[in-house]
């Protein structure tokens, strides 16, 4: 199961709805299941934990809270994790790229479940892959730039 919630951002059922699917779709490309949330909130709360637990103060466009540490696997109830989305930052994003709001919403809810799922993108090569990962997912739900 995907939460998609916010308490200080009054998101659009069709927001919420396309980052839920984008969500499943990116847990279904890897055979995988299992339940997450994905909070939506204001860029001065994204800074804080991006400060508290990564130690960079800066606001930044998605955080990841995997449920796990060391191997990835399930927590003993399916519980994959949490994805925070900055709503702020993504708006400005989509501008910026001059895709929609919900394309960017979209992808930012796919990177974060890759992210928990174990990809990252800290070498040229681990990029690329997560890159091309996103990309597949989003076409295949329809969600193009």
């Amino acid at each position: 199961m995907v939460d998609v919630y916010s308490e200080t951002v009054m998101l659009t059922e069709d927001e919420r709805t396309s980052m839920k699917q984008a969500a499943l779709a990116a847990l279904a490309s890897e055979g995988r299941d299992g339940d997450l949330t994905i909070l939506v909130d204001t860029p001065e709360r994204i800074q804080t934990l991006n400060r508290e637990f990564r130690s960079v103060d800066a606001v930044t466009d998605v955080l990841t809270f995997p449920a796990w540490e060391g191997e990835i696997s399930l927590s003993a109830d399916g519980y994959l994790g949490d994805i925070m989305i900055c709503y702020e930052r993504a708006k400005e994003q989509a501008e910026s790229y001059g895709h929609s709001l919900k394309r960017e919403l979209s992808f930012l809810a796919v990177h974060g479940v890759l992210h928990l799922l174990g990809y990252d993108h800290m070498t040229e090569a681990d990029e690329r892959v997560m890159r091309e990962k996103q990309t597949a997912i989003l076409d295949s739900i329809g969600v193009t730039r």
